[in-house]
């Protein structure tokens, strides 16, 4: 636990509370209904894998082979759970908890030099609390499925060994599916297919999670944000979120964002390669849940062109501010550039071809490579 004098900067008990007694209920389903549902999604996310290895060629490394960095078991020990929103919730906060830790001990040791900021942190991890509980209820309900890369084990959140858990909130998935009207079972599959290639990503690639974590810690490192900016970000947020911001107060740049609080040239380098890498994860994991669809999805075009649709409108002037704030424009874009790179780069020198790059860090196409593909692919194959 990081804290000074028993007080914590995050009161994540609290965060976990606030966010399950707001968050939005589920669409309506029966017992029988519930069951059916959780049962067809942990079938789709277990005959997905077949597909995603066959089309991707990417094999989790065996022991004695070069690069290998764990059993061809320890690939598949990462725990598919199909929950609600409130494990999502419980998920989530365990995962900020473990990344943030070196950040918030950082701040803490910071607050405890200033007289009576014991006193503060008390009343303020409370209110970062309430904060952080207001924005995850609001992401509860919008995230259909999830691979958790640095996910620590629970009683009631397993997690691999290695750390990772793949995530299917079954109540947004279900939301979804009625809202597009498209094929329920079809639209399951086409929801595994993306998460299922995130876990295969991870466990076929063993210095990723290692190298990404490496980047995040190295940003956190430089930061030098103190409590008090970081609760006013919070804060803007929930506003957002609750509407308690008047109408106009944006501000000229209409809003910022959490990125917004970048201060170093380090800090930018590093969000720039952070920026290419979940551009190609995404990118990638929307190209193939989209070149295996016809195969097993029969209404896949149909599911693909009402989804682009639903991601690209948002839903009105509060969900607008929101994912500006929280960077969720910035995520659509990945979604966007990353698809193109991947097809331009396949187009180009074949799926094996592509697969180089996952050879090793050095081999991860730049921002500006995300971009121009085919910077990448002279790079590469010169």
């Amino acid at each position: 636990m990081t804290s000074i004098g028993g007080v914590e900067m995050v009161d994540w008990n609290l965060a976990v509370a606030t966010a399950t007694r707001f968050v939005r209920p589920g669409p309506e389903v029966s017992r029988d209904e519930a069951r059916a549902i959780v049962a067809e999604l942990r079938r789709h996310a277990k005959s997905s894998e077949e597909h995603v290895r066959a089309f991707t060629r990417m094999v989790q490394p065996v022991e004695g082979e070069p690069g290998a960095g764990q059993t061809h078991e320890q690939a598949h020990d990462t725990p598919v759970l199909v929950v609600d929103r409130a494990g999502w919730i419980k998920a989530n906060v365990a995962g900020f908890r473990a990344v943030l830790k070196p950040l918030l001990h950082k701040m803490e040791e910071r607050r405890s030099s200033v007289p009576g900021g014991a006193v503060l942190g008390a009343v303020g991890g409370k209110v970062t609390g309430v904060e952080l509980g207001m924005l995850l209820s609001f992401l509860a309900s919008r995230v259909l499925g999830q691979y958790e890369t640095f996910a620590p084990a629970s009683r009631d959140l397993p997690a691999a060994a290695q750390g990772g858990r793949l995530l299917l909130v079954a109540p947004n998935i279900v939301h979804v599916e009625r809202e597009l009207e498209v094929d329920p079972h079809d639209f399951r599959m086409w929801v595994c297919l993306h998460e299922e290639t995130h876990r295969t990503q991870f466990t076929a690639v063993p210095w990723l999670r290692d190298h990404i974590e490496g980047e995040i810690q190295s940003f956190l490192g430089e930061t030098e944000i103190d409590p008090g900016t970081l609760l006013e970000r919070l804060r803007e947020a929930a506003q957002s979120l609750t509407g308690g911001r008047p109408e106009g107060e944006e501000g000229e740049d209409g809003g910022r964002s959490f990125v917004d609080l970048v201060q170093t040239p380090a800090q930018r380098e590093i969000l720039a390669r952070l920026t290419a890498v979940m551009s190609l994860l995404e990118g990638h994991a929307d190209y193939v849940m989209d070149g295996v669809g016809p195969d097993v999805v029969p209404s896949v075009a149909e599911i693909r062109e009402k989804f682009q649709k639903r991601r690209a409108s948002g839903a009105g002037r509060l969900d607008q501010a929101l994912r500006k704030l929280l960077g969720l424009d910035a995520k659509l874009r990945q979604y966007r550039d990353g698809e193109r790179f991947v097809r331009a780069v396949v187009d180009e020198v074949g799926m094996d071809g592509f697969n180089r790059v996952w050879t090793s860090p050095n081999t991860l196409p730049t921002k500006q490579e995300i971009a121009k593909p085919a910077d990448w692919v002279a790079r590469v194959h010169r």
